[in-house]
């Protein structure tokens, strides 16, 4: 079985907050305590039951008996490496550390071992972040992915002084994630959880199709009046699609260009990572004949893609929007046909179609007609069914 865990982070995303969202989903708040505890920092653990906006959710704090030196990251690194928890935990707990210690350093320009950890090498943040790792080993979840991540806005008191909301750190952790600020004037997405999600979350946008088996809300110190202060996990097995994404829309409509110029600017798009990009004839202004040029991409090569576009084609401006692209799954397997091998692609729902290519080149060596090879690998399929 393939769980899944969304972090909805509508209201921000923090360590406490992660710890105590996976507690109420059913994480074991003994073992995470114990967990906690086995990194011998002298500090003691709570979960407690409370209500946001009407919303019951658990909240997890952390109370150090002693004042906490900075901490490098080998250091941290060797405190992990000898809690007792498992081999994953530790392995997600320490590449969490790793990133947020990366993030650092580039803020601070300075190499990663001289990094001092401050707010996040206090125990409060060890412990959240060996707690969240722990928690979702617990729950056994084989893949995390989170939403757009609410930042807040306004500034944050740090021992390097005051400083905007997102934090420096926040702001790098989370280049490339879709993110926006909304709600009082406060840091709600801290480096703690932005490390968290940046390091562990295979993708951030919409929900992820699943068969949702448990949720668990994790409450924020604040209690605001805007909006519930929790952090929401929804758990569930995987379902339906193998893609849940948000792509990126790049459109321009285009009236000076030939059609080698349109085919060419699409191959080259294309080879420069386009999930698609798809020619359609326009009327356009005076009833001139034109066309609308639309690329599909990766919210990270929008760039690029933009880039080319400019390049390749005449236009000298265009759209972009974000839309939510849903991919069945999909395996492969092979056929033996009269002309040779052809590989087909199968979806989760039934559907199926020969490879393209495959097909082509058995076409061109054996000169038979395209159509009639694409039918006899259909029809091969269906029977090996």
């Amino acid at each position: 079985m393939s769980l899944i865990c969304y972090f909805d982070a509508f209201s921000g995303i923090s360590g406490d907050m992660l710890v105590g969202a996976l507690a109420d989903a059913g994480a074991d708040e003994t073992s995470i305590a114990r967990a906690i505890a086995s990194l011998d920092a002298g500090a003691a653990v709570s979960f407690d039951k409370v209500k946001r906006r009407g919303i019951a959710a658990t909240k997890f704090t952390v109370e150090a008996n002693e004042p906490q030196p900075h901490r490098h990251l080998s250091q941290i690194v060797g405190m992990i490496e000898g809690a007792a928890i498992s081999d994953r935990a530790k392995s997600h707990a320490v590449a969490v550390f790793r990133r947020l210690g990366a993030a650092e350093a580039e803020v601070h320009r300075v190499p990663v071992e001289k990094v001092h950890f401050h707010e996040v090498g206090a125990w409060d943040s060890i412990a959240d972040i060996v707690g969240a790792c722990v928690a979702l080993d617990l729950l056994d979840v084989t893949a995390v992915f989170c939403s757009p991540v609410n930042l807040g806005s306004g500034t944050v008191k740090t021992e390097h002084g005051v400083l905007p909301v997102p934090a420096p750190a926040t702001a790098r952790l989370l280049i490339d994630a879709p993110v926006y600020a909304r709600g009082p004037a406060l840091e709600l997405a801290t480096p703690t959880g932005a490390a968290v999600a940046s390091t562990l979350a295979s993708g951030f946008g919409p929900l992820p199709p699943m068969k949702i088996s448990c949720i668990g809300y994790g409450a924020g110190t604040r209690d605001f009046e805007e909006h519930a202060n929790v952090l929401r996990v929804i758990l569930g097995e995987a379902a339906g699609a193998s893609e849940a994404v948000m792509v990126s829309v790049i459109e321009a409509n285009l009236d000076d260009l030939s059609p080698q110029i349109l085919a060419y600017a699409s191959e080259r798009l294309l080879n420069a990572g386009a999930l698609d990009v798809a020619l359609q004839p326009l009327v356009m202004k005076k009833g001139r004949p034109g066309t609308l040029l639309r690329v599909i991409a990766r919210p990270e090569d929008r760039d690029a893609l933009v880039q080319m576009v400019f390049a390749e084609t005449s236009t000298l401006g265009l759209r972009m929007y974000a839309a939510e692209r849903r991919v069945q799954a999909r395996s492969w397997t092979e056929v033996e046909t009269r002309y040779g091998k052809v590989r087909m692609k199968v979806g989760s729902e039934g559907s199926y179609a020969p490879e393209y290519e495959d097909c082509r080149k058995l076409a061109q060596e054996t000169g038979v007609a395209l159509k009639e090879i694409v039918a006899e690998a259909n029809a091969v399929y269906r029977r090996s069914r």
